[in-house]
């Protein structure tokens, strides 16, 4: 995914009706639920290797809007890391507003 920052993060989606919306997204069957939102463990991941934080791939969904608790850019996460799941993404929950899904990563 990407969002307003350009930024590229990897999500890992296990579930087969949100691997199917996310391909829906990416080839413009769909436009609902455009928006990437899950809990984030803040330590890297072998799939999102840029990154000290990755999604857990089982919280990992889609939305249409969201409170702006959560919204925040994937830079400033990593930035601000050491603030999550406090005031800042309660309960780590992110839901970047501009977060948008650019392509499928083929599974290692």
């Amino acid at each position: 995914m990407t969002d307003v920052t350009q930024a590229r993060f990897v999500v890992r989606l296990t579930d087969p009706a949100k691997i199917q919306h996310a391909r829906d997204l990416i080839s413009g069957a769909t436009a609902e639920k455009p928006h990437v939102v899950g809990r984030i463990t803040p330590r890297p991941a072998p799939f999102t290797p840029r990154w000290s934080y990755h999604y857990r791939p089982e919280t990992a969904d889609f939305f249409d809007m969201a409170i702006e608790v959560c919204d925040a850019t994937i830079p400033y996460v990593e930035d601000h890391l050491e603030e999550a799941g406090g005031a800042f993404l309660p309960g780590y929950v992110w839901c970047p507003w501009t977060s948008r899904l650019v392509r499928e990563v083929p599974a290692p």
